[in-house]
């Protein structure tokens, strides 16, 4: 299964959740780093502010990332529920609190 992924280094979900997906062999992972480009960050934030799926987490001061776009074209913020990978916690939108906390 391929799996787009937006995050960033400095998310502590992000990370788990990259190091997760490609531990899996039965996952091709196209990694997008947020903090990496403008063009990047761009493609993230036209989904954020128009896919509903954001719509709490922007209530919340949270920025959304980790994110996964699946081959079918499924949108998530939570892998588990698509991909059978063993997480110790569940993962969390990262907020912007300036706190890290996730």
């Amino acid at each position: 299964m391929k799996i787009i992924m937006y995050g960033a280094p400095i998310c502590g979900d992000c990370v788990i959740a990259k190091e997760k997906l490609l531990e899996n062999k039965d996952v091709t992972l196209d990694y997008r780093n947020i903090i990496e480009s403008t063009a990047v960050l761009k493609e993230f934030l036209s989904y954020r502010d128009n896919e509903s799926i954001f719509d709490d987490v922007k209530a919340t001061g949270k920025i959304g990332i980790p994110f996964f776009i699946l081959e079918d074209g499924t949108k998530t913020l939570e892998i588990t529920t698509h991909i059978d990978i063993a997480l110790e916690n569940k993962i969390q939108s990262c907020s912007i609190d300036s706190k890290g906390n996730c």
